[in-house]
C-alpha cells in the first residue's frame, strides 16, 4: 500500500500527496471525498472490497501559509530536471556546483547553483565558466512559482494523467 494519492483542499487546491492508506482512512472518517479512482485496482477489506483511490477531496477547507520554496539539494536537482546542466546527462550519480565558484565570491543562492554530474564538477572545479570553456544548458533561477506540494512531488505528479487536471500549469516546467 505505497501508491501515492493528491489530497486536494475543499477548493480543489492541491495540498498534500499522501499514501493511499492514509487517504482511505481519511474518506472512511468523513473528512474527505474520492474524486478519481485507479480504474484496475481494488482494495479487500474483511467485508468488501473498496476503490483505491487517485485523488481526494477534503470536505472541509484548510488554511495553510503559503509555503516558502528552500534552497536544497532535492530541489535544485527537481529544478534542473535531475539532468547535469553542463552535459545534459541525467541519473542520479548527481552533486551540487556553484557557477561562480565560493573561492571566487559566489554564494549560494537559486541562480549560482546547477545539478552537475560528477565528471562535469571535477572538470570545472573552482573555475570561472569562461576558464574551462564550458557552457550551461539552461540558466540557473528561482523558480517562480510555489507549490504547496513538495517541487519533486510536483514534478512527478505532472506525469500522472489524472493528477493533471488538478495541478497548476507553470511556466518554469510544461509538458
Amino acid at each position: 500500500m505505497d501508491q501515492e494519492v493528491l489530497v486536494l483542499n475543499s477548493d480543489f487546491e492541491p495540498l498534500n500527496v499522501c499514501h493511499v492508506r492514509r487517504a482511505i482512512t481519511m474518506v472512511y472518517m468523513g473528512k474527505a471525498d474520492v474524486l478519481h479512482v485507479h480504474e484496475t485496482s481494488l482494495i479487500n477489506t474483511a467485508d468488501r472490497a473498496l476503490p483505491w483511490p487517485s485523488v481526494v477531496k477534503l470536505r472541509h477547507h484548510v488554511k495553510r501559509p503559503l509555503p516558502e520554496l528552500r534552497l536544497s539539494r532535492r530541489t535544485v536537482f527537481a529544478r534542473d530536471e535531475y539532468m547535469c546542466q553542463y552535459c545534459g546527462q541525467t541519473g542520479v550519480d548527481l552533486t551540487i556546483d556553484h557557477v561562480v565558484p565560493r573561492r571566487h565570491g559566489g554564494t549560494t543562492h537559486w541562480e549560482n547553483v546547477v545539478a552537475a554530474c560528477r565528471r562535469c564538477n571535477m572538470k570545472k572545479g573552482d573555475k570561472m565558466l569562461h576558464q574551462t570553456g564550458m557552457k550551461l544548458i539552461r540558466q540557473p533561477r528561482r523558480p517562480r512559482y510555489v507549490p504547496y506540494i513538495s517541487l519533486t512531488k510536483y514534478l512527478s505528479g505532472r506525469k500522472n494523467q489524472v493528477w493533471r487536471d488538478y495541478l497548476p500549469v507553470f511556466a518554469d516546467f510544461r509538458d
